[in-house]
């Protein structure tokens, strides 16, 4: 199994959605988030003199348990849905899990998907 971690522009969030529920993705949890990466580069805080500003962009974070033949197409669909073509439209990572169980039954493994 794997789990995908997308974080995207918000605007982005429905166009994604949709295009994963046609994908027939069962499950995905969306919270929204902000942080900051590339675009604060050369914008050093000043602690001392009290200039201290970092901007933090909002993102809204994806996040999808699924099977390892499923990954790689659910992948290409949140970047297709989510590209604009601007600075800023997300990333994508993809971690193994190692371990799964349903709270409700106990199933384990790919019998929680």
């Amino acid at each position: 199994m794997k789990v995908i971690f997308a974080y995207i522009q918000p605007f982005m969030l429905e166009k994604v959605a949709d295009a994963l529920r046609k994908r027939h993705v069962h499950g995905m949890t969306v919270l929204e988030c902000k942080g900051f990466g590339r675009q604060t580069e050369g914008n050093k805080p000043h602690y001392l003199d009290k200039d201290v500003r970092i901007d933090f962009a909002h993102k809204v974070k994806i996040e999808i348990v699924c099977g390892n033949g499923d990954a790689d197409g659910i992948v290409e669909t949140i970047r297709e849905h989510a590209h604009t073509g601007r600075h800023g439209d997300g990333k994508i990572f993809v971690l193994d899990v190692n371990t799964a169980v349903d709270i409700q039954d106990g199933r384990t493994g790919d019998e929680v998907l």
